[in-house]
């Protein structure tokens, strides 16, 4: 914790570096990841503040749209799309994703009530080997369920409708920092 503290003691000495982000935000990308800690969106895009408005939760999640039970990240997406007018929404999966390969390999979560039930959410279940410790397969198929989660959301239907908004398939290895983005030609992941 130290080294955080360090840092954070320091980053406030610049002011005149962050004075413009008080006027407010214009964030032309929605980049929705995981919660792991390895996933660092700003270092794999080289974003600086006020460029990447971000969504992070446990396997970049997508949960399907309702009216009646609105979650944050239904407020998140819609947010993002209608008041920021973000002109793309990446979905980024990733290597070594405890989610996707507890899902993959059909772990028992009976002791986690709450990440099985938010888990859930990632239906249908990845396809993939459950001795591939990187489950590139499964994250792969789990992104492109979750991008096909999003254009249900109406504000994601419309712009995309409009032709104002682009959906992208992202698979970053958190083991060789390589990312791979979805060709709908090929029906393949190849790199940036």
């Amino acid at each position: 914790m130290q080294p955080l503290i360090d840092n954070a003691r320091t980053f406030g000495q610049r002011p005149e570096e962050f004075a413009r982000l008080a006027e407010g935000q214009s964030p032309q990308v929605l980049f929705i990841t995981c919660s792991d800690s390895r996933v660092v969106p700003a270092l794999i895009t080289g974003a600086r503040p006020g460029q990447l408005f971000e969504l992070r939760t446990a396997g970049n999640i997508v949960p399907p749209h309702t009216s009646r039970h609105p979650t944050s990240e239904a407020a998140t997406i819609e947010y993002a799309v209608e008041v920021l007018g973000v002109r793309d929404i990446v979905v980024c999966g990733h290597s070594h994703c405890g989610a996707v390969g507890a899902l993959v390999r059909g772990d028992d979560l009976t002791a986690v009530p709450a990440v099985r039930d938010w888990l859930a959410h990632a239906t249908p279940r990845p396809a993939g080997q459950a001795e591939d410790p990187e489950v590139a397969k499964g994250v792969q198929a789990h992104v492109l369920t979750q991008l096909l989660r999003l254009r249900s959301y109406p504000c994601v239907e419309r712009k995309l409708a409009e032709g104002q908004l682009g959906l992208h398939a992202w698979y970053y290895e958190v083991h060789t920092g390589a990312v791979r983005a979805h060709r709908p030609q090929t029906d393949t992941f190849e790199s940036l």
